[in-house]
């Protein structure tokens, strides 16, 4: 059989098939990252969901630590507070949105404030004074102190708590007293009974690197010096903020100026490169149908540390997880679609060096779910699929995860492949392509199908078994899945050219993507010639899987439902059906590349409904068998026939191999050439499981033991058996064996992709 060329030592760059414009513009779809919505509508961006999430745990400690990130003095924000954010809330949309403000109320009352002071932070170098008193001074002194700057306070006031009386009047005696503790315990110095002139101001310049002033008293001791509010003016040690109209607008300000101090201290224009300041607008998606609707807790005159933490409860923490909770792929990764695509991306692009995102680019399964559950259309299948071909290209993909998968393939349009008209005609109206895996999983059933349509069909039915070539689409091979195109279209031509009958969804659909092909599925042509002789459902209610090669295919669901349905099935509902199904984890090669996040795939699949299974992809039959739920395809049923327990790789292999051999001789008159062993060859239990798992064939074992015949070269170990080995394409089989009879019992089988070198002497 035919083998596939490992990649060299040295890369060969060939072309680029994804550029980094083409990514960012896919991971900008996601809005994974896009904050909540009462976040974007806080100027001041405090962190609500994992604030409110704090507070319903009780913790007033972990949510003052947030809400004193947005506000040094939380007393004061809390009580002035505008709240744009609960006009946002979502849960506003179903009943009456969260009381965000009065939980802010309550932790910034009842949060113990920490205890960290300035001693544990690095001083910065460069000095700041605040000339004035009022709220934006205030508010801006603690921003600067948050920032670590040695912050001096000038003002008229004699005291502290004389300032903090100027600047906050509105708060009662409890919250004054409070505050007035905050802010004696922050690293800000003050002058005290300083007469605000212009004298004074030039000599705070002098003495201080940054110099900050509110609008009016800039106004009053330099007229006309500022022309544009928060803005820079004159010589750049001094800056200015607006006038403020309440608590919020002065707290916007004072966290802008001390950005503006940020950038004049490094030496940057204040007036660039800001970022986002303000609210923003997201496009956070969150599915509202689960949510609960719970009445608002009455407000009174504030809440109690209980009172609080109940409303808080109330917010349903706004996600966008669709794709993290249709799909086991991403779940198994924990990561969303837009950071995932950018590492794998980044993966690419490494040119000397591990690729340590090679295992996740090829686990994905490339179904297609997560771009129709995701409400942008977020395409993942497309970003893995796309790296893959980009690593084909430049010659940095190993060939390891795929070459069995790719093997098979070769296999499937090699030694088992067979296209013959039907005996009687030189060209046929009519082809039946059944599919690589409905021929190595359910050879009785592809042979029902093929002779009631030969029985039914007008004008002749072809048979071809083969492999329609979605394998190397799948693992990017882009040059293999042209060569199998050409192939399979010299095969059409010489048959006519005929209409192609399609077994399988997946085949479908890689079908028709070669030009002037006319595709058909199967199901389609049995609804319009009527079920045959003997079709019947499950005598108990199942459920339907639909095939991720169904995806988008609305006719294809339609007709397998109306099939089931003139069966006498009964087929239970189930989450995620038609295109939002997921995938049994077989495609894209997930169950060769990675096997545990395959199973989880299919954990996934059947988790929906504790019933029987039918399925109309012979690979998801095989899958959901393999974990031992009863499983039947969609042409069982048709034809009666019953695949039994899941086949292994080798029997797979012969019972393609089978299927051929028996159609040449009874409808064709061929005898096939066949191989025999002129040995018996026996198994143990744990050799079967061994080689299903790492996938060796009975073919590699029979080629170790065909080398041991011929050199006799093996090693006996401390149990008394023998073990052989030979180099069968890129991988080096191991066998350990004993001699029985005539044959061998063969007790165990490994392989590794290492050379193992004779050495004389």
């Amino acid at each position: 059989m035919a083998q596939i060329q490992e990649r060299g030592s040295t890369h060969v760059y060939k072309v680029n098939k994804i550029s980094k414009e083409e990514v960012d513009g896919m991971v900008a779809r996601c809005v994974y990252e896009d904050p909540p919505f009462c976040s974007a509508a806080c100027p001041l961006k405090l962190d609500a969901r994992a604030f409110l999430q704090a507070a319903a745990a009780g913790s007033f400690k972990k949510a003052l630590q947030l809400y004193e990130k947005i506000a040094p003095f939380p007393l004061i924000l809390s009580a002035g507070c505008e709240a744009p954010c609960e006009g946002k809330c979502r849960l506003g949309e179903i009943g009456e949105g969260l009381a965000i403000r009065e939980v802010e109320r309550a932790v910034a009352r009842f949060g113990e404030q920490s205890r960290l002071g300035g001693i544990f932070r690095t001083k910065k170098r460069r000095t700041v004074a605040v000339l004035g008193s009022g709220l934006f001074a205030l508010l801006l002194a603690g921003e600067l102190e948050k920032k670590a700057y040695p912050v001096t306070v000038l003002c008229e006031e004699p005291d502290e708590d004389a300032y903090l009386r100027a600047a906050a009047p509105f708060l009662d005696e409890e919250a004054f007293r409070l505050e007035l503790k905050r802010l004696r315990g922050k690293d800000i110095q003050f002058a005290f009974s300083c007469r605000p002139d212009a004298a004074l101001l030039e000599q705070t310049r002098q003495n201080t690197d940054v110099l900050c002033a509110s609008w009016e008293l800039t106004q009053r001791l330099c007229p006309g010096a500022v022309s544009i509010p928060e803005l820079v003016f004159c010589e750049e040690e001094r800056i200015v903020s607006g006038p403020t109209a309440g608590v919020m607008e002065a707290a916007f300000a004072a966290k802008k100026a001390a950005l503006t101090v940020d950038r004049l201290v490094q030496n940057l224009d204040p007036r660039n490169t800001r970022g986002q300041e303000g609210a923003v607008e997201s496009r956070l998606y969150t599915d509202l149908s689960e949510a609960k609707e719970r009445s608002r807790v009455p407000v009174g005159e504030g809440y109690t540390k209980e009172e609080a933490v109940r409303e808080a409860g109330r917010c349903i923490q706004c996600h966008c997880e669709e794709c993290l909770k249709s799909c086991a792929y991403l779940k198994h990764y924990k990561k969303h679609p837009g950071l995932l695509a950018k590492e794998i991306y980044n993966n690419t692009q490494i040119i000397m060096g591990d690729h340590q995102l090679n295992k996740p680019m090829n686990a994905c399964s490339l179904c297609g779910q997560c771009t129709v559950v995701c409400p942008n259309g977020f395409d993942m299948a497309r970003v893995c699929h796309l790296a893959r071909q980009n690593m084909v290209s430049t010659d940095k993909m190993p060939l390891a995860p795929h070459e069995f998968a790719l093997l098979d393939m070769l296999f499937s349009n090699n030694e088992a492949f067979l296209a013959r008209p039907q005996p009687g005609f030189e060209t046929c109206k009519y082809v039946f392509f059944p599919g690589c895996q409905a021929a190595a999983i359910a050879p009785e059933t592809v042979k029902a199908a093929y002779l009631d349509l030969c029985a039914r069909l007008p004008g002749g039915v072809a048979l071809m078994l083969g492999c329609c070539g979605a394998i190397c689409d799948w693992a990017g091979r882009y040059e293999m899945e042209e060569q199998t195109r050409d192939f399979l279209d010299r095969e059409l031509s010489k048959l006519g050219d005929p209409i192609v009958i399609a077994g399988c969804p997946s085949c479908k659909k890689e079908l028709e993507s070669h030009e002037g092909l006319q595709i058909v599925g199967v199901w389609d042509l049995l609804l319009e010639i009527g079920l045959p002789e003997g079709a019947r459902g499950l005598d108990r209610p199942a459920a339907l899987h639909d095939a991720c090669g169904a995806r988008g295919d609305a006719r294809t669901q339609d007709a397998i439902r109306e099939l089931a349905r003139r069966m006498g099935c009964a087929l239970t509902e189930t989450p995620f059906d038609r295109d939002r199904s997921p995938c049994c984890g077989y495609g894209g090669l997930s169950a060769y590349a990675n096997r545990e996040v395959a199973g989880e795939m299919t954990e996934k699949c059947l988790e929906r409904s504790d019933a029987p299974y039918i399925s109309y992809c012979m690979a998801c039959r095989d899958r959901f068998a393999r974990q031992g739920r009863e499983s039947r395809h969609i042409l069982e049923l048709c034809y009666g026939t019953d695949a039994g327990s899941p086949p292994d790789i080798s029997e797979k292999r012969a019972n393609r191999l089978r299927l051929k051999n028996e159609l040449l001789q009874q409808l064709w008159l061929e005898e096939p050439m066949e191989k025999k062993l002129t040995y018996e060859l026996l198994w143990t239990d744990e050799a079967r499981r061994m080689m299903d798992e790492r996938m060796i064939l009975t073919d590699d074992v029979i080629a170790v033991l065909e080398g041991f015949r011929e050199n006799g070269e093996a090693i006996e170990d401390e149990d008394g058996l023998l073990v052989a080995r030979r180099r069968v394409g890129n991988a080096t089989f191991w066998v350990k064996f004993e001699p029985a009879g005539e044959g061998y019992r063969v007790h165990r089988a490994w392989s590794h992709r290492m050379r193992v070198e004779k050495r004389e002497g």
